[in-house]
């Protein structure tokens, strides 16, 4: 009898869960696009040009590729259809990350978004962004291989807001080889130790893959607004901290937090990827309108060389 009502129980947890889950899809959806129908009236499509003949891998077929590209050979030996994609084609696409980690998992007022869920927001927004010029897309670090199409952006959704449930750990993304010129979509909070950040940064630059880091951040963590007696609590196993008199902290931190900031911004330059900063109590637009142009830059610079 035990066993049948802890069975029961896991049940009514795991059925709790998927619909709390599941309320969440539609609204996150909805606002991606709509921040992304907004920038996308400012900017131009991103397609390149030529798809060159050098061969990259075989790939599972994917709903909204052309059958015309199913290699036959290739379907004939396995249980699904596949693509035979060239490296060109493979540049083509974008990986994207978003930290998953606890300390993204924060907001310092009611009325303010959570790190993970702007961090959402953006990118999914991103995504489908590049979606409607045609790119294909991925998140870094699962099997499914770069696609396009709308069921593209409901499958990154769900992947996100799974990770997000399931209280994921990772501060650092996935190592996963990529091919030459592809391209990498990094959001987080990098509060993380630099060196750490920059030798992930220079396993993917030694790829040859260009990206960019989108650094999101609570507007108190910047500016350190806290005065009196004030316990900060640590999100990662941190021990508290109890201050007396917060305000004594203020100058101090704020000078670590800057130098951390200036130290992530010297890395992504010496590996040649962009750092973009989004606060927050900023507008989603802002942040994508800068990391869209950025992605762009690099695109065209990469024609440029043939």
């Amino acid at each position: 009898m035990a066993a049948g009502a802890t069975a029961e129980a896991s049940a009514n947890y795991r059925r709790q869960r998927a619909e709390h889950f599941a309320a969440f899809l539609p609204p996150l959806l909805v606002a991606a696009e709509r921040v992304a129908a907004t920038v996308e009236q400012g900017v131009h499509g991103r397609r390149r040009v030529g798809s060159g003949d050098a061969f990259w891998q075989f790939r599972q077929y994917s709903s909204g590729d052309p059958i015309t590209r199913v290699d036959w050979r290739q379907t004939a030996k396995r249980m699904h259809a596949y693509i035979r994609e060239n490296e060109w084609e493979a540049a083509e696409s974008v990986w994207l990350w978003r930290d998953p980690s606890p300390s993204m998992r924060w907001k310092s007022a009611a009325g303010m978004e959570q790190k993970d869920e702007r961090a959402d927001l953006l990118l999914l927004a991103t995504a489908s962004l590049l979606l409607r010029g045609g790119e294909r897309v991925a998140l870094l670090g699962t099997p499914e291989r770069p696609s396009t199409g709308r069921l593209v952006l409901e499958r990154l959704a769900s992947q996100l807001l799974r990770a997000r449930f399931e209280n994921a750990e990772a501060s650092l993304p996935p190592y996963q080889m990529l091919p030459r010129h592809a391209q990498v979509v990094l959001i987080g909070d990098f509060l993380y130790p630099i060196p750490e950040i920059a030798a992930r940064l220079r396993t993917l630059a030694d790829m040859g893959v260009k990206g960019a880091v989108l650094r999101v951040i609570d507007p108190a963590e910047e500016e350190f607004p806290y005065s009196g007696r004030t316990r900060f609590l640590g999100l990662e196993g941190e021990n508290p901290l109890l201050a007396p008199r917060a305000e004594s902290l203020a100058s101090e931190w704020r000078t670590m937090f800057a130098a951390h900031q200036q130290e992530l911004a010297e890395v992504c330059r010496r590996v040649g990827w962009r750092h973009l900063k989004h606060r927050t109590d900023r507008p989603p637009q802002t942040a994508l309108l800068s990391l869209y142009q950025a992605l762009q830059a690099d695109r065209i610079r990469l024609d440029a060389r043939g």
